[in-house]
């Protein structure tokens, strides 16, 4: 008899194409950057796009996942159709820009709501409930772990923004490389804390329930031979 090996959930790293998919997906700002600087403006456009395109095809051949790509070509694709429409190298980081300004907005958001989006979305990718709401303490460091992603949203607008102003398309590939995954694993590490620590509280907190439960029917179960005796 043969048993089925249990199949192992692939993790947020490899579903993101790991190490590879995380570099793969830089790829089309620097070649938009390079390009641009030496054969222009709707070369870099096309060469970007037909970057973005390889790397889904080289993802594809390797039996990856083709995420990092899909969202590469989504975004280069919308960055490209505005730095066509502006006519100048800076527009490609016009729509990085204002995503940064309105994703920071929405994190800030769900704090003064009391809906801390690093919370919400980790309950629903575990399909744990909302249980932690219940318990402020764990509210408190998802608002600290939301916060954070706030903050690297809005330093991205802020600073990316004050160099699309200056123009300085080296700089603002630079910032915009930077300023990605580096920052985003500041907030992923909030995240895991935030997390951790509300796991334990909320553990902690269903032992004792249980045990108070079997303590209660322990106390019935002694009462029942009592009860039978007066009869």
């Amino acid at each position: 008899m043969t048993t089925t090996p249990t199949e192992k959930q692939p993790t947020l790293l490899e579903q993101m194409g790991g190490v590879s998919g995380l570099l793969y997906s830089s790829l089309p700002v620097v070649v938009f950057v390079l390009v641009n600087a030496f054969a222009g403006l709707m070369p870099a456009i096309w060469a970007s796009l037909a970057s973005a395109v390889v790397i889904g095809i080289v993802l594809a051949m390797r039996k990856g996942s083709v995420q990092p790509a899909v969202s590469a070509v989504f975004g280069v694709g919308i960055a490209a159709f505005i730095a066509y429409r502006t006519g100048d190298a800076k527009g490609f980081f016009l729509f990085g820009i204002w995503q940064s300004l309105v994703y920071g907005g929405v994190f800030l958001g769900s704090i003064l709501i009391r809906w801390p989006l690093a919370g919400v979305i980790w309950s629903f990718l575990n399909g744990q409930g909302t249980a932690w709401r219940k318990d402020r303490a764990s509210v408190r460091d998802y608002d600290i772990a939301t916060l954070v992603w706030a903050l690297v949203f809005g330093s991205r607008f802020v600073v990316q923004r004050w160099l699309y102003d200056e123009a300085s398309v080296g700089w603002l590939a630079a910032a915009k490389l930077a300023m990605g995954y580096p920052l985003m694993a500041i907030a992923l590490i909030a995240t895991v804390w935030a997390v951790r620590r509300s796991d334990r509280r909320l553990k902690a907190a269903q032992a004792r329930e249980d045990e108070e439960n079997r303590e209660a029917e322990e106390r019935l179960r002694a009462q029942r031979p009592s009860t039978a005796d007066e009869h």
